[in-house]
């Protein structure tokens, strides 16, 4: 059985066959031009499928049901982006349209977290388990949570929004109007604000740090790598910096471990390429602190397997 899905981002829509035992077996990927119409974007999406079914002499009613991870407010249900701070998206039925523009075919949705968290359980780091949470730190903090070996939706298909659950009260004021989210803290963009923070410092200071060298003494070209890279180096400020950052995150992570108590939580998005330099210490806070630390079964703490594909995959497990 072969599948198709798609994975709806606000740079590129990427689209794969995706065959037995969830392996990726072609894939096509076009930009999106996130400025467009709703109905111009979803008919590339559309003419993505199209021609990949051809160029692998398939028809589209062999390829069985479309699956779509799409960021923003989805409903599952009603096949509906509620709203997606990215692409012109406003209540508009995605799936309707797209299964328009594809003889009928029916069309399945997700949002982008919870389908590549249903990747992972079904074909990456948390194969073969049938509870599993999946957190990506990039720009934000996504989530997905997969329970009973089901994606976890909520009444409106919004649940599992694992960067909005607040660490700090008071805190960073995020994208989403409160103050100390996890994703405040916990984001590839929370490591750049705390970066470019000791940099001012150490300029004001005169504190001496590799960091200035990498940036070339300018603190607004620090990136997510700068004090990992630098800390490596054996450069004490950088390592004071990723030290904060790894703090704040295994508060969020803990919280999560408690409240779900999955058999995985694995971790994806670009910081995750840090390997075990972020998951040591990561795993180490969050097993003196975790409520069932005397427990012989508890979480087990992993970087997410499937990187820019999990989306993929996840739509068409969908």
């Amino acid at each position: 059985m072969v599948r198709i899905g798609i994975d709806l981002g606000g740079t590129n829509i990427a689209a794969g066959l995706v065959g037995e035992g969830y392996r990726l077996l072609a894939k096509k990927s076009v930009p999106t031009g996130a400025q467009r119409p709703p109905e111009a974007i979803v008919s590339d999406m559309a003419a993505l499928c199209r021609s990949l079914a051809e160029e692998n002499g398939l028809t589209l009613a062999a390829c069985g049901p479309v699956g779509v991870a799409a960021p923003g407010a989805v409903d599952p249900e009603e096949g509906t982006v509620s709203y997606s701070a990215n692409l012109p998206f406003r209540d508009y039925p995605l799936a309707e349209a797209l299964s328009a523009l594809l003889d009928g075919q029916e069309v399945r949705l997700a949002n982008d977290a919870n389908a590549a968290a249903l990747a992972e359980s079904v074909a990456g780091a948390a194969k073969g388990t049938q509870s599993s949470v999946m957190i990506t730190l990039g720009t934000g903090v996504g989530g997905g949570v997969i329970l009973g070996g089901k994606i976890l939706v909520g009444v409106n298909g919004a649940a599992a929004e694992l960067g909005h659950i607040v660490i700090r009260e008071g805190g960073v004021l995020c994208s989403c109007g409160r103050r100390g989210c996890f994703e405040a803290y916990a984001s590839a963009t929370a490591l750049v604000r705390r970066t470019r923070e000791s940099l001012v410092r150490a300029i004001a200071l005169g504190i001496p740090t590799r960091m200035l060298d990498a940036v070339g003494g300018d603190p607004a070209r620090a990136s997510a790598r700068t004090a990992f890279t630098c800390m490596r180096e054996g450069d004490a400020e950088a390592a004071a910096v990723v030290d904060a950052y790894i703090r704040d995150l295994a508060v969020g992570v803990t919280d999560i471990v408690n409240i779900f108590q999955p058999e995985v939580l694995s971790i994806g998005g670009g910081l995750s390429g840090e390997g075990e330099r972020l998951l040591a210490p990561l795993a180490a806070i969050v097993e003196r602190e975790q409520y069932t630390r005397r427990s012989t079964k508890k979480t087990r703490i992993c970087i997410a397997e499937l990187g820019n594909d999990a989306g993929i995959i996840g739509a068409a497990a969908l």
